[in-house]
């Protein structure tokens, strides 16, 4: 039939005829089409009418909102429903276009006027300012929370925060005396996030903050008589976790073997101490201000060191001499310090490995814990040569974005599809997609029980190796399987009821903030439920708007059901019992801890 009718349910009027289809009508193929009908229903209380035309304009038709909300979930720490609609009506290689135009805050100076705003509450409190050090720690993540509750760069704040889980450092350590370091630090990943892969590879080895965590700060050259020799620490990173990993890779991740059908290493312990003699002589770039008279030069404390500026190298400290790398590449004698380090440096940048090693961490912090082959073997063939450049990370950051096993409905219900939500990515997603109430007007969060409680925080690793390694096998059906799980290595029995606890606490913000502060008389942010309760009024409706939120439509019966019997008695005359406040409560409380959500789809 050339026009579909139904005088049961609705009339369309002569307006029909404006506007001929051939295919179909409805499901928002409806223009020019009036409809009538015998009733409209309105429900007390609520603003929405279930209006005759809904019948066929596509209202209520979700599957690109929901597609669009699971896209960013894998893209950001999390958005509103009005982001997420507003998106879903734009492809999503344009969404990433955009992102990749728009430039991120410093950190690094965040953090150090956070610091000066702090000293300046601490001493209006009466604290005497001796006694408040900084920046540290506490003001790097004051400054990573205020910037990241309130920013559009989401996309480059996403990868930043990736590449801070493969290339490591740490306030867990003696870093955490220099927070505006830190800040810089993650600055130099955020800018290198869309840039080339060589460029961030040189730019972490000569950030000062990793020669401090590394110990390649002030790394001497050998001096036999003195049994001294450069160390190896940051030698055997840059490899190992940095770039090529410890064993020989085809471009799909899958490993090399030997005749005997044994892994083939990237490097042994002599190659170690080749690259450990290319990264010597690196020592202060620049100092910060003093009176004392301090000026750069080799040996000097990294107290003294000018956090923001790239280390230098002291001739007088390098390693002369040939240096014998991998695959019988030599770098030649005679040449300056910083061109044996830029040498080293795009000496491992075009091995082969790279492509893959990228590819699969990449593809394990923002989609899924066990990407296929053919998954790897993309990404790193983007990596490899896009347009006759090698490491261009927009196109790697598009390949995994755009690629079916990230975008396909398919692949959802697929046995080895998905990932353990970090805990900490939790925390992000519940701060930014529901309204806070912020009294002093400042998102600065230490986020300390949280970190108590899970183990997780911004830059925060236990170690060089990060919270979880990305080859972990939980035991039971996943390794049994041959599948791998990093983030369920910090998942365990203390962690995981340590969550369910404080997702207690952040959904009860009657008594519990979601954001806290150290030392400062600051009336901390706590979650808003207002917008929330609207929905509330009937617990089907309040569920399926959480699930647009935050399940992206994948919420399973089972668990609808559970949320639905457990808020659904939650009812009552009482004026003084703010009946919907507590479905809300009870509702998040149950998604946050539900598999459904804590499983990224």
């Amino acid at each position: 039939m050339k026009y579909i009718l139904s005088s049961i349910v609705f009339l369309c009027y002569a307006s029909l005829f404006s506007q001929e289809y051939t295919d179909y009508v409805g499901a928002g193929h409806a223009i020019g089409i009036t409809v009538s009908s015998s009733s409209e229903q309105s429900r007390t209380d609520w603003n929405e009418v279930a209006l005759a035309e809904n019948t066929i304009n596509g209202n209520g038709l979700d599957a690109r909102l929901l597609k669009t909300s699971r896209f960013l979930a894998q893209t950001t720490f999390g958005t509103n429903l009005e982001y997420i609609k507003t998106v879903s009506q734009g492809s999503f290689e344009d969404w990433i276009d955009n992102q990749f135009t728009l430039n991120s805050n410093s950190l690094g100076q965040l953090t150090e006027s956070i610091y000066e705003d702090a000293l300046e509450m601490w001493t209006t409190n009466g604290g005497d300012p001796v006694d408040y050090f900084g920046p540290e720690a506490s003001h790097f993540l004051y400054a990573w929370w205020q910037n990241n509750m309130n920013n559009d760069d989401l996309l480059r704040q996403r990868v930043a925060l990736a590449l801070s889980e493969i290339m490591v450092i740490s306030t867990n350590s003696d870093l955490a005396n220099y927070g505006n370091g830190i800040g810089y630090y993650y600055d130099m990943l955020a800018a290198n996030s869309f840039g080339n892969f060589k460029d961030l590879l040189l730019d972490v080895s000569l950030h000062p903050m990793m020669g401090y965590y590394l110990s390649h700060y002030n790394n001497p050259k050998s001096n036999p008589s003195l049994n001294i020799h450069p160390d190896e620490n940051y030698a055997r990173e840059i490899m190992q976790l940095f770039s090529i990993g410890l064993h020989e890779l085809n471009n799909d991740g899958s490993y090399v073997l030997d005749a005997n059908d044994q892994r083939v290493p990237t490097y042994d312990n002599d190659d170690i101490k080749e690259f450990a003699k290319v990264f010597t002589g690196l020592g202060v770039g620049d100092v910060i201000e003093n009176v004392q008279g301090i000026t750069p030069e080799f040996g000097l404390h990294f107290w003294w060191c000018k956090k923001d500026t790239p280390m230098a190298v002291y001739e007088d400290w390098h390693e002369q001499g040939e240096k014998h790398l991998l695959n019988g590449f030599t770098i030649p004698s005679g040449q300056a310090g910083m061109q044996d380090i830029e040498m080293a440096v795009n000496h491992l940048f075009n091995h082969p490995n790279v492509g893959p090693f990228l590819a699969k961490r990449l593809i394990q912090r923002l989609i899924k814990s066990n990407p296929t082959p053919q998954y790897i073997n993309h990404v790193a063939s983007a990596f490899n040569n896009t347009a006759g450049v090698r490491g261009n990370m927009q196109a790697v950051i598009k390949a995994i974005l755009l690629h079916n096993e990230a975008r396909t409905c398919g692949w959802v219900n697929h046995p080895d599809q998905g990932k353990l939500k970090e805990p900490m990515m939790r925390y992000f997603n519940l701060a930014r997609q529901i309204d806070r109430d912020t009294p002093s007007g400042l998102d600065w969060n230490v986020g300390y029980w949280f970190y108590i409680s899970t183990g997780q925080a911004p830059l925060s690793a236990p170690s060089v190796f990060n919270f979880f390694l990305p080859d972990f096998k939980p035991n039971g059906e996943i390794a049994d399987n041959g599948l791998v799980a990093p983030e369920f290595q910090i998942h365990n029995s203390s962690t995981s009821i340590g969550y369910v606890n404080i997702i207690d606490y952040f959904t009860s913000p009657e008594w519990i903030p979601i954001f806290e502060t150290w030392d400062l008389e600051l009336e901390d942010a706590t979650l808003n439920f207002d917008s929330l309760q609207y929905w509330a009024k009937d617990p089907e409706v309040l569920i399926n708007h959480l699930d647009k939120l935050f399940t992206s439509g994948l919420l399973s019966q089972e668990t609808r059901e559970i949320i639905r019997d457990a808020i659904t008695p939650i009812q009552g005359s009482d004026p003084d019992i703010d009946y919907m406040y507590y479905r809300v409560k009870m509702a998040l409380y149950l998604l946050f801890i539900s598999p459904d959500y804590a499983i990224q789809k």
